[in-house]
Formats: structure tokens, C-alpha cells, sequence
């Protein structure tokens, strides 16, 4: 009866296909967390749901209205600059 004596895995081998599997099975799961979209790491903004309004960026006057106040820009700076915005949005 030959063939039948040792011819099956050692016990080494099974380590081996063992821990090819869970490797295999972990770089599959790294790849799909890797690959899928997430806000957390793209820095995307959620999306809004209902009742909630995602926040809006400034308007250009809203952000030289603030450097004004916040004393960054003295009034004539702003005057020239709010009149350069206003004429560049057709005086609207």
C-alpha cells in the first residue's frame, strides 16, 4: 500500500496555509477599508440629512466685512477693496 504512508500535509504546512489565509483575508479587508470612500480621512463634508444644514462658506463681503472688524484692515482698505468686490459682481 504505497502512497498512502506520508503523503498527506505535515504539520508545518498546515501553519503555513494558515497564515497564508489570514493574510490574504486581512490585506482583502485593508484594501476595501482603503478603498471606500470616508469622510474622516478625505476631509469630505457629511452629507446633509434632514433638519440638518451643512454650514456655508463666507461670502467674499462677509470675510472683509470680519478682517475689518477684527481690525486686520483699516476702512480704507476695506472701502477700496468692498467697491472692487461690488463692481466685480455687477454692482449687485
Amino acid at each position: 500500500m504505497m502512497g498512502w504512508y506520508g503523503s498527506g500535509m505535515t504539520g508545518g504546512l498546515w501553519v503555513f496555509m494558515g497564515l497564508f489565509w489570514i493574510v490574504l483575508i486581512a490585506a482583502i479587508i485593508w484594501l476595501v477599508v482603503r478603498l471606500l470612500p470616508s469622510g474622516a480621512r478625505t476631509g469630505a463634508k457629511p452629507v446633509a440629512a434632514a433638519g440638518w444644514v451643512s454650514p456655508q462658506l463666507p461670502s467674499p463681503l462677509e470675510v472683509l466685512d470680519g478682517r475689518l472688524a477684527r481690525g486686520e484692515i483699516d476702512l480704507e482698505t476695506y472701502q477700496a477693496h468692498r467697491a472692487a468686490l461690488v463692481a466685480a459682481r455687477g454692482g449687485k
